[in-house]
């Protein structure tokens, strides 16, 4: 029969203690942390051991600010908006909505972020930067013609990649962070854009790729973080929906039918 000691380790965490009386996270009182931390110092604290320096939080910060929405027309929104409609409350609105955010839709921070590491990784054995960058892009294409972090859809030039882009550059002149996986994703948007009459830029998934790579994330919490974020989004667009009065709200208009296929066709 299993020891007392043997069940509560069960459980063991670094994270959290909790006793009568006490809250600590990662070591720290919780209420040293009421009002000194901010949120996005929090997150970093709570998933990483450690505070980050105030620079790292902001840029951070930044990066999370920047993914919290994309509109209606992203397939995690609508989802939260029409589930809102159904009558299952906020909770069950924004886990729909989370769980669409998978490798095709919310997954391409976490593979920019793979993509960066290998060429970062290959020119950390001598290879020069254009070499490395040629290899790894190459032999991701083998596997799909979509490169995470490049391209837009919907913009000519993502909005959000160029203020992100010049906090990355703050940061490398000040020794914040590196710059290697800036380089790298620089590299790539050079790459790709040689020869080239309509330009492929970096865009949302790349940029905010450079920050957590460069802040040292692995590429499992870049796609974490995004959640996160884009969780935001999720909420108030759920949150607008639940006090339109709506109910059973579908993809398309009600005067709307779907077209109907020929058998075999």
């Amino acid at each position: 029969m299993d020891s007392e000691a043997s069940v509560a380790d069960w459980w063991a965490t670094g994270i959290c203690r909790m006793a009568p009386g006490v809250v600590e996270l990662r070591g720290i009182p919780v209420q040293d942390l009421i009002g000194s931390h901010g949120f996005v110092a929090t997150i970093w604290l709570m998933v990483r051991g450690t505070s980050p320096r105030p620079r790292e939080a902001a840029l951070l910060e930044a990066a999370m600010v920047a993914s919290v929405d994309h509109g209606p027309q992203a397939p995690s929104i609508a989802i939260a908006r029409m589930t809102a409609t159904c009558g299952v409350g906020l909770n069950n609105a924004m886990a729909s909505g989370v769980n669409a955010l998978g490798d095709s839709h919310g997954g391409a921070g976490q593979q920019c972020v793979e993509l960066l590491s290998a060429i970062v990784e290959r020119e950390a054995t001598g290879e020069t930067l254009k070499a490395a960058t040629e290899a790894v892009v190459a032999e991701f294409r083998k596997r799909s013609r979509y490169l995470p972090g490049f391209g837009h859809r919907f913009h000519p030039r993502d909005p959000r990649r160029d203020p992100l882009l010049s906090l990355v550059d703050e940061a490398v002149a000040d020794g914040v962070v590196e710059g290697k996986h800036l380089r790298a994703a620089l590299a790539i948007e050079t790459l790709l854009n040689e020869g080239r009459a309509k330009p492929v830029p970096m865009n949302i998934d790349g940029a905010t790729a450079v920050i957590y790579a460069e802040l040292g994330f692995p590429p499992p919490l870049a796609r974490g973080l995004f959640v996160l974020s884009r969780s935001v989004g999720i909420l108030a667009h759920a949150w607008e929906e639940t006090t339109q009065g709506r109910r059973n709200k579908g993809p398309m208009p009600t005067s709307i039918l779907p077209t109907v296929l020929a058998a075999g066709s």
